[in-house]
């Protein structure tokens, strides 16, 4: 039977207002017709557009007890359920996007032409459906609601963000299909969807865990280490929701979500790669350490960013070295609580080390300041530890100072506030080395004073950070400073440092 007379026999008309729809033939048990409509959908017809039409026909005109209720046992409500999936699931392959075989996940050019228009109809019948859906009892929609919310969920993200297989009108039919959900099920927010109330700490009845467990069971055929290259919207649905969900609902689904990030994080692609580190990060962040710690995975997290170190993009660096820093907390104890004992060599200093090595050799301007950016943190992390690497922390904050980074001089300043925390953790260390030290922060200031191209701004910053360091040095090493020789006579803050410290 062709489901366009297949409707047709349906006589689904507008009831007079305030009445219900209501049949005037009878009609077949929804669950058959439901399967007869599936198979329509997944059949490869050549008018999706006319076929996805007379399902949202149905959604809207139908009688909503004859489409959430089952013939007649108790029993069927399983087999109801199951109907109403798979017709969800059907619409959503019809705007389903082309597979690709590129290893980075990006389809040929054209593929993605006709998405937009599909995505956009299929929303609307979605959400038509979620609409009566709303007009049933809750004994009805409660189950029902539950098992078709991760499908709608994972095809809403899909479309809302702005991709090649999306536009305008796509994405904002995406938009108001998530907030249709989100009306069906008494959902806040995005968030309250994927955890429930556990998630967000409330109390009371109809307690949930959310839809974080389903949707994930909808991605993971998808993000398996061989599938997951070969789609481009699975991997950005998936870091959406993992970005959604915080503590204590993300421990719970840890096994499931860690292993996806780190796939991430370890292709080859930067984009790729950025987005893993992110997710991981966010995972070091809302997950107890204790978590972490079991069964190694902060040590495989570990072993997973530091070969990152190595590599010469400056937005993965940033982004992994940030996430370091939080992750050394989770696998040890900072060297800066270590107390009075001897202390042994640790992972802060093995990453530490490795990157001063990368400091000392780097020319490229992006990555020096990047790695003056997050060096500050690390030494004030390090504390009295620092003297380990003094030797060659020296020669790189010299170095870095020599050195103009116009027009902010971002490198210059991130380097006086490295150098400000290394004088106050191991000042007795640097008295031998005010030699070395002071006559480069002169420099430093004569320079700063003479360059016409500098900023203002930057300029007052650069001295006044410089103007600390040198005080801080004439703390540590107890020595005259207007004794110093006759060349630096000119410098004006020089006399003033001399006369804040001895006051």
């Amino acid at each position: 039977m062709d489901v366009s007379s297949l409707l047709d026999e349906l006589h689904l008309c507008t009831p007079p207002l305030g009445e219900n729809p209501l049949p005037s033939s009878p009609l077949p048990p929804i669950t058959s017709l439901l399967v007869h409509l599936q198979r329509h959908l997944i059949g490869g017809a050549s008018d999706k557009h006319s076929l996805i039409g007379y399902v949202a026909r149905l959604f809207q005109k139908a009688d909503a007890h004859w489409l959430f209720s089952p013939a007649s046992a108790e029993e069927l409500w399983a087999e109801l359920e199951a109907a109403h999936i798979s017709v969800v699931c059907a619409l959503i392959g019809c705007a389903a996007l082309a597979p690709c075989d590129d290893n980075r996940g990006l389809p040929p050019p054209g593929d993605y032409r006709h998405v937009p228009a599909l995505a956009t109809q299929v929303c609307s019948t979605l959400q038509a459906l979620l609409g009566r859906l709303e007009e049933a009892g809750v004994g009805a929609r409660e189950g029902l609601l539950l098992a078709m919310a991760p499908h709608v969920c994972v095809f809403a993200v899909t479309h809302f963000q702005e991709q090649a297989w999306s536009d305008f009108s796509s994405r904002r039919a995406a938009q108001s299909l998530q907030g249709a959900l989100l009306k069906a099920g008494s959902w806040t927010n995005s968030a309250h969807l994927l955890m429930g109330n556990v998630g967000l700490g409330k109390d009371g009845e109809g307690q949930t865990g959310g839809i974080l467990g389903g949707v994930l069971d909808v991605l993971q055929p998808q993000l398996t280490k061989e599938s997951w290259r070969h789609g481009e919207a699975a991997k950005l649905v998936f870091a959406w929701t993992l970005l959604q969900v915080t503590r204590p609902a993300l421990a719970p689904h840890l096994p499931r979500l860690l292993p996806c990030a780190l796939l991430l994080s370890d292709h080859h692609a930067v984009e790729n790669c950025m987005l893993g580190v992110r997710c991981l990060h966010h995972i070091l962040l809302h997950t107890p350490a204790c978590e972490l710690r079991q069964y190694n995975r902060g040590q495989v997290v570990y072993q997973a960013l530091f070969k990152h170190l190595y590599t010469s993009e400056d937005d993965v660096i940033q982004r992994v070295l940030e996430c370091m820093l939080d992750l050394l907390l989770v696998l040890e104890k900072p060297p800066s609580s270590a107390g009075t004992h001897r202390r042994k060599p640790s992972r802060h200093d093995d990453v530490l080390r490795l990157l001063l090595t990368h400091m000392e050799g780097e020319h490229k301007v992006l990555l020096r300041r990047v790695y003056a950016s997050v060096l500050p943190a690390y030494l004030n992390r390090m504390g009295v530890a620092v003297c380990r690497h003094l030797r060659r922390l020296e020669r790189i904050l010299i170095g870095y100072l020599e050195i103009s980074d116009p027009p902010d001089e971002t490198s210059r300043l991130k380097v006086l506030e490295a150098l400000q925390i290394t004088l106050a953790a191991a000042w007795p260390r640097f008295v031998c080395r005010v030699d070395m030290l002071l006559p480069c922060l002169l420099r430093l200031l004569v320079d700063v004073s003479r360059d016409p191209h500098l900023q203002e701004a930057a300029r007052h910053q650069l001295t006044s950070q410089a103007s600390r360091c040198v005080a801080l040095l004439h703390a540590a090493a107890r020595r005259d400073l207007q004794q110093v020789d006759s060349m630096w006579e000119e410098l004006d803050c020089l006399t003033t440092v001399t006369m804040a410290t001895e006051s």
